[in-house]
């Protein structure tokens, strides 16, 4: 270790939504509040890192940020630069960000090679020095396996992965999906996985800022149903079919809309929400667990952060996924929706009078989702981390997790 302090470094990509550097954020939390108390330098775009609130002995060294395109391309999503420049100009960031630490640990969420091969020379340092643990955090699904072999199990990535990490962290439930079998990855790779659990999002209601506070404080007494697209980039027809829904009786219905819906989306939203007394618009919040956890019900897209906070909470929810250009989204909520947890609208199937019917249905009980899966992530990753370095720490245990069988929910379908 440096001096007095564990030091770990985390890098988030960026480049689509908030997942990698929410996911991230919830870490870091969970190591600051281990026996560890680790220092810990997250990595990650600047105005990302900028709109989410961070624990004390937690800061950033940021980076412009870069846009994924449909094709799978990326490009600067602000600067007017051409992309090699941008790219080795994020490249060399990191690089000397992780040389001037001396990270004891470095986690990587998702690409272990970063955005266009961004890290490789941060990696060949940490490799050389022979100081620094690299870890590759992997949410719970990551594509389809020919997706997944064609763009993320590749030789390369396969090699790096070899080369350059001792271990991977997996934020899923292996009795859900494993990745291991799933995706056919390697033995020498498999040997290298943990699986983690799900990571619980409740302890990110510490950091409900008082602007939120007061937004919540002021809502009707009755009802809420929220609807929360991801980034928003690609979330404009659900936000619109539940603006134009009808809500039950003593309901308000609150729309967030993410940071990176179009202008010209956000406007016309705005003009059908302001044309309904009983329902309101947020354009974005540093933290949607406390919305979350106001909401009786819940309609969304199925990234893995909204789905983490939708079952952490054990809420009412209507899962609209993402289908194309990757059903990422789509088979996780459909591995949920078979244990019973949500329901699930296929979005060819999405219309304002589907959302209308599945708000008045009664769903009875709220799912028991945290004894349904396991949620013990934010538990055994400060004790992986400890064995990791061959050290001892206190952590409590996960909550017990059983899996019984029962009857699934029927997908909704629009009539």
């Amino acid at each position: 270790m440096n001096g007095n302090k564990l030091r770990v470094a985390m890098y988030s990509p960026g480049m689509v939504g908030f997942g990698h550097i929410r996911r991230n954020a919830s870490i870091a939390q969970a190591l600051r509040r281990s026996a560890l108390d680790p220092v810990i330098m997250m990595i990650a775009e600047a105005r990302q890192a900028g709109a989410l609130p961070m624990p004390p002995g937690v800061d950033c060294v940021t980076l412009p940020a870069l846009c994924k395109e449909s094709n799978g391309g990326i490009k600067p999503r602000f600067l007017d630069v051409a992309d090699d420049e941008l790219i080795g100009l994020r490249s060399k960031v990191i690089s000397k960000a992780i040389k001037a630490f001396q990270p004891d640990v470095f986690i990587v969420d998702h690409l272990p090679l970063g955005a266009a091969h961004e890290l490789e020379r941060a990696l060949r340092h940490c490799q050389r020095h022979q100081q620094t643990r690299c870890v590759l955090g992997v949410r719970d699904i990551l594509q389809d396996p020919d997706t997944v072999h064609r763009s993320w199990a590749t030789e390369t990535n396969l090699n790096a992965i070899g080369e350059f990490y001792d271990a991977i962290w997996i934020y899923g439930d292996r009795a859900l999906f494993d990745p291991v079998l799933e995706y056919e990855l390697p033995p020498e790779v498999a040997a290298k996985v943990h699986y983690a659990g799900y990571l619980d999002q409740r302890p990110r209601l510490d950091f409900v800022d008082g602007q939120l506070a007061e937004f919540l404080a002021g809502l009707p007494s009755g009802k809420l149903a929220l609807c929360v697209v991801g980034g928003g980039n690609d979330g404009v027809s659900l936000a619109e079919a539940f603006a134009l829904a009808d809500l039950p009786r003593g309901t308000t219905g609150l729309v967030v809309t993410g940071p990176y819906m179009a202008r010209a989306a956000k406007q016309r939203l705005r003009r059908l929400i302001e044309a309904r007394d009983e329902f309101k618009l947020l354009e974005f919040v540093s933290e949607t667990a406390p919305l979350i956890k106001r909401a009786e019900r819940v309609i969304s897209m199925g990234g893995y952060n909204t789905m983490c906070e939708v079952l952490s909470f054990e809420k009412h929810a209507l899962i609209v996924p993402r289908v194309h250009p990757k059903p990422e989204q789509w088979l996780r909520a459909q591995r949920m929706q078979e244990l019973g947890l949500i329901d699930v609208l296929h979005p060819e199937q999405l219309t304002p009078r589907a959302l209308t019917q599945w708000l008045a249905r009664d769903l009875g009980p709220t799912p028991p989702s945290r004894s349904r899966v396991d949620f013990g992530g934010l538990n055994r990753i400060p004790k992986f981390l400890a064995e990791l370095l061959g050290t001892r720490v206190a952590a409590p245990a996960p909550e017990p997790v059983t899996v019984p069988v029962f009857e699934p929910r029927k997908e909704c379908e629009a009539t």
